[in-house]
């Protein structure tokens, strides 16, 4: 009866998440979050290799370097995996070519509405896209541009984030645009957490903060055991100081460098209003200060004065594990949560 009931629950998450595995061409409807310095070819292809989805953090690369990793990652898996672009980026187009030179299966526009122009290259490459609704309004706008599949991510997911929870985000979005398929993000640390948003229609998941301190990531032993240490109320978003000098808002773990940008700040504002600087050189002060910041905590182990990004669901991470068992508990987790009603 034991192995009926699961058979049954693995078929009703099987089906539950059946767009967004057809839509990656993975086994599981679970990607990668795009983490720049962590998100590259040993990481990507782990995750990918396990049965999920990859996600490359372009981030700032060049267009030779991003044509690097994605070589590099395919000599490491022949599962699919994505490219994450950032629509910001000076050299978008050069980096688009890329990714069609190399055959990206899938492309993940962040960092700002994606032109028409940049949808239609990718797609009339063969690209599969997708890009991030922070707003149902917004949803509806990708979609009409071409968008095929949607990424919704709550303000508790680490590095740069929104303002509104994915709890809201999935109330507001989920029920009312079922076009394409939907994977929700942020604060993701659990399967059957997982399943409630499937359940509310969603067709899969990213998740970035247990990936990052995962066995395959890269990033330095400091990094992760600051993982290990942390509590949920610990990652918290950047504060700004004065309205008149924005201030992205970017989750990560309290340290040393968040206090010192407080200061830095108030230093700043200090030297704006006696007219020792302008509005525009304070600007650019206050936005250098975290230059190369994420580089140092990532990858020279500098937790306390680099900036160490991390979701909320940090406070659930208690080990460091492979990629493999961290997708495999996911999995069992749903299932076991569908069992126990079926029991029940």
């Amino acid at each position: 009866m034991v192995e009926l009931n699961r058979a049954r629950a693995e078929a009703a998450l099987a089906g539950l998440w059946a767009d967004g595995c057809r839509f990656l061409g993975t086994r599981t409807a679970i990607l990668g979050g795009a983490m720049s310095w962590v998100s590259e070819r040993h990481l990507v292809a782990a995750i990918s290799n396990a049965g999920g989805f990859g996600v490359i953090a372009c981030g700032a690369m060049s267009p030779d370097r991003l044509a690097e990793e994605i070589t590099a990652t395919r000599a490491l898996t022949d599962a699919p995996f994505g490219v994450n672009l950032i629509t910001m980026h000076p050299d978008l187009d050069h980096l688009v070519r890329v990714c069609l030179e190399h055959e990206v299966g899938h492309v993940v526009l962040a960092g700002g509405v994606p032109a028409g122009a940049t949808i239609k290259a990718l797609r009339d490459g063969g690209v599969r896209t997708m890009g991030f609704a922070p707003a149902l309004a917004l949803g509806k706008r990708l979609v009409r541009l071409g968008i095929e599949a949607l990424i919704i991510e709550g303000s508790e997911a680490g590095g740069h984030v929104g303002p509104v929870s994915l709890n809201v985000l999935a109330q507001e979005i989920l029920p009312h645009l079922r076009d394409v398929p939907i994977f929700v993000a942020g604060g993701l640390a659990r399967g059957d957490a997982i399943l409630s948003y499937l359940e509310m229609g969603a067709s899969g998941a990213q998740l970035g903060t247990l990936f990052a301190a995962s066995q395959e990531s890269i990033a330095h032993d400091n990094f992760k055991t600051a993982f290990l240490r942390a509590n949920a109320r610990d990652a918290v978003t950047s504060v700004q100081l004065d309205e008149r000098f924005p201030v992205i808002p970017v989750r990560g773990l309290t340290n040393n460098g968040t206090r010192r940008f407080l200061a830095h700040q108030a230093e700043i504002l200090r030297r704006f209003q006696e007219g020792e600087v302008s509005r525009e050189d304070a600007q650019l002060e206050i936005e250098h200060f975290w230059a190369g910041s994420l580089r140092r905590a990532v990858i020279d182990g500098d937790i306390e004065n680099g900036s160490v990004m991390a979701g909320q669901s940090v406070g659930m991470v208690k080990e460091v594990k492979p990629v493999t068992q961290i997708i495999n508990d996911l999995v069992d987790e749903a299932i076991q949560s569908l069992m126990q009603r079926k029991a029940g």
